[in-house]
């Protein structure tokens, strides 16, 4: 059998190719962000390796260039995946005040994901099954239930999260009904979930604590809707999280959930577009500073696309790095949301720094390819801002992580990691809002620390087998993608 071409898209923006029927043909719908984007295009790079009929809707327009560049990487090494636009609809902003931008981009994709129906029924092939984020479920379940078509949700972060995401509806629940103010007035405090562990109010997503807040309606309705949905992908592995998957298959939270497919560590795909770091040189220059470090002396910096501190907090990591005496190898980002960033490093890190820690340190505002990265001998030990695909990627190279949250879901992320003997966690430091300063010092006892924490190191060590164990032929990840393979395979066409 051929193999189906590059999509063509006709002027409605309709679905056509070449591919048999008999072939699956999946419809992913990713969300916004660097962050959502990764592992959906990891998924959709090992369908399409294995012969599947993909589609992925693009949404324009993208959130930055670095977005634009992700998806043509994605199209450039995997010609088979077929590309279909979909324009986001005007969203009057001025409705949602104080609102964080990428709620805002969220909330515009979910009003505009309707317009998929005449496409997804025009399709050619049919589209026999639909991926969708979780960010946008509540909105794309129903029009796959309208389409008798099966939908499956991806959820990029941690099991532990889309534990908090499933129980978190009834809790509100339970909250509102027990406030005589009324549903608006419901006070969010601890959450206990159950089989879990208790996730304390300090360690929620900050958005989550307020009822009335945009992001907490999105959480809540998707919390709901996942429940109609025909299975949940999610890029972790059994061993780091076997509590709160025990609770979601078992129905200790929710009684007869869907299938959760832990699919995780997802690899890396190519990447037609990777551009040259930039700072103080290119990639091979890069490779050649690693080259030249002890074995695990180097300190990964790296805090994702959506963090960006201030610039006195800057300086203070510079000053904290420097004194630590570890080489450090920092991806530093002076702007939020994947915007592009301009600014110069020698006026962002002050007069003197660079020359200070020239040889020692190597800093860089471009990109880097973080999964090879970490599985370089010389790197010891990555502080992060504890997004899941920077902690599963280093536990999967034997690297601990010294969690310091920003934002969302990331002390979440930060308690997973502890509970897994993956990471450490900055308790202590500052996050999303709070104006304490985390001084040089601090963070440089901190790295020693963590540098020095033998136990740690060979919980990772043992961490970094069990993942390649699940990834390999008969291990729980491998097993659990070729269910879901087969399962796509069955599905009837709408």
């Amino acid at each position: 059998m051929a193999p189906p071409p590059a999509m063509q898209q006709g002027p409605g923006g309709e679905l056509n190719g070449g591919a048999a029927a008999t072939t699956p043909h999946v419809l992913f719908i990713p969300s916004a962000g660097i962050g959502h984007l990764t592992p959906v295009f990891r998924v959709i790079a090992g369908f399409s390796s294995q012969g599947i009929d993909v589609s992925v809707v693009t949404v324009l327009p993208t959130v930055s260039a670095a977005e634009t560049d992700y998806f043509n990487g994605l199209f450039a090494d995997y010609p088979r995946v077929r590309r279909v636009d979909m324009h986001l609809l005007p969203l009057d902003a001025s409705e949602f005040a104080s609102e964080d931008p990428f709620f805002l981009r969220w909330e515009a994709l979910r009003r505009s994901v309707h317009q998929l129906g005449p496409i997804v029924t025009a399709a050619t092939p049919p589209v026999t099954a639909i991926v969708t984020d979780i960010t946008l479920t509540s909105c794309v379940v129903p029009i796959a239930k309208e389409l008798r078509i099966p939908c499956h949700v991806l959820f990029p972060t941690a099991a532990t999260m889309l534990a908090l995401n499933a129980h978190y509806p009834i809790y509100l629940d339970q909250q509102q009904l027990n406030n005589e103010a009324g549903p608006a007035a419901a006070v969010v405090g601890d959450i206990d979930i159950p089989g879990v562990f208790r996730v304390p109010r300090s360690s929620l997503p900050p958005a989550l604590l307020d009822v009335n807040k945009l992001f907490t309606k999105q959480f809540t309705d998707n919390g709901r809707l996942v429940t109609q949905a025909d299975g949940i992908l999610v890029n972790t592995f059994d061993f780091v999280e076997p509590a709160p998957l025990a609770a979601l298959r078992g129905g200790k939270i929710v009684p007869g959930y869907p299938p959760v497919y832990t699919i995780g560590p997802l690899k890396s795909h190519a990447t037609a577009t990777k551009a040259e770091t930039g700072g103080d040189g290119s990639q091979s220059q890069l490779d050649e500073w690693l080259g030249q470090q002890p074995a695990r002396s180097v300190v990964y910096v790296a805090f994702g696309n959506r963090s960006a501190a201030r610039l006195d907090q800057i300086r203070e990591i510079a000053a904290g790095l420097e004194a630590s005496g570890y080489p450090f190898l920092w991806v530093l980002k002076t702007t939020k949301v994947d915007r592009d960033d301009d600014a110069e490093l020698s006026d962002v890190l002050g007069e003197g720094f660079l020359e200070r820690v020239r040889g020692r340190g190597f800093v860089t505002k471009g990109w880097v390819e973080q999964e090879a990265l970490l599985k370089h001998p010389s790197v010891g030990m990555f502080l992060s801002h504890g997004g899941w695909n920077s902690a599963l990627e280093a536990s999967s190279s034997g690297v601990p992580v010294l969690v310091w949250p920003q934002l969302g879901d990331h002390r979440v992320n930060a308690m997973a990691a502890v509970s897994a003997g993956i990471g450490a966690w900055a308790e202590g430091w500052g996050w999303d809002g709070d104006e304490r300063m985390v001084t040089g010092e601090e963070v440089a006892a901190k790295v020693k620390e963590v540098m020095d924490d033998e136990k740690l190191r060979a919980s990772v060590a043992v961490a970094r087998e069990e993942a390649a164990k699940a990834v390999a032929e008969g291990g729980t990840s491998y097993r659990n993608m070729h269910e879901f393979v087969a399962k796509l395979k069955v599905a009837p066409a709408a």
